[in-house]
């Protein structure tokens, strides 16, 4: 056992990374770093939101969610009854919420690489259909570059269909100095002092990165072309804030029964091994053999 603000958390470590669990609330990682380096996420103590059922504290770090984005249902609080069980090579947090969405997340440490396998389960434990998508969201300390692959190559045999849609939310500026729109990558700056900026956009290469500190974190997701998913056909989006820069996968759109539950998986990664003079344009030839 270890302790994060004052909250309990388990641990999950092998020789390369080290990874942290509350253990009453969430599900909820809080802690994640090469073997003896720095919390790469964002920490948040005091952070949160009021709905008409209490208050969401946000604590920092990864959290799985519902999407569409509602209120309360998507905030609903998850400070209490959070139940761990622990397996060979990981352990499954769970928690039944108070809108008859319940939420799980097994997380899978390998035993000699720096990596871990999420399972996102949620699940409808109510009285109807609800339509929504799973969404995992990881928070990072400020200060790195968030890296997006952008989709190569035609539509069509003759190029006449685009590529490309992208997301755009209201508090968004279309000339924000950390969005850095190139043809292989789309980049975002995490500074501090600015104004909220997000988008999103479906992401056939099913992974995303942040570099912070010499560390590429990258996170890899399924993706499954041809299916409906939220905010105009997001699988991936960014955000940045004043407090933190996270990184979101979500999942297709479910009618999801009574009973019935949907998973989303993600594989992290840490390289911390590149070069610490990484710059935007050079980030192809320091990554290329990251991406198959």
């Amino acid at each position: 056992m270890s302790d994060f603000n004052g909250l309990a958390t388990g641990v999950l470590e092998n020789e390369r990374i080290r990874l942290e669990y509350l253990t009453s609330s969430g599900p909820r990682i809080v802690w994640f770093s090469a073997t003896g380096g720095a919390n790469l996420f964002a920490e948040l103590p005091g952070f949160n939101v009021q709905t008409s059922l209490g208050p969401f504290n946000f604590h920092g770090g990864h959290r799985l969610w519902r999407s569409p984005e509602i209120m309360p249902e998507t905030y609903c609080p998850d400070d209490e009854g959070l139940v761990v069980e622990k397996m060979q090579d990981g352990v499954k947090l769970i928690q039944c919420t108070q809108v008859g969405i319940d939420k799980s997340v097994e997380i899978r440490l390998s035993p000699d690489l720096p990596a871990v396998t999420l399972t996102h389960r949620i699940s409808n434990s109510g009285l109807e259909a609800v339509n929504l998508a799973p969404w995992a969201l990881t928070m990072f300390r400020l200060g790195g570059t968030a890296v997006l692959p952008q989709p190569e190559g035609n539509a069509d045999p003759d190029g006449l269909l685009n590529n490309r849609v992208m997301a755009i939310w209201p508090y968004t500026r279309i000339n924000d100095p950390r969005l850095v729109l190139r043809d292989d990558y789309i980049l975002l700056n995490a500074k501090p002092d600015l104004p909220p900026v997000k988008i999103g956009y479906f992401n056939p290469s099913g992974w995303m990165a942040y570099w912070l500190d010499g560390i590429l974190f990258r996170k890899s997701f399924d993706v499954q072309p041809g299916e409906k998913y939220p905010d105009g056909g997001c699988n991936a989006e960014v955000f940045c804030s004043d407090k933190f820069v996270e990184l979101e996968s979500l999942g297709p759109l479910t009618a999801l029964e009574p009973g019935s539950g949907v998973t989303l998986i993600e594989t992290w990664e840490l390289f911390d091994t590149l070069d610490v003079q990484f710059i935007p344009a050079e980030i192809r030839e320091k990554i290329k053999h990251l991406i198959n």
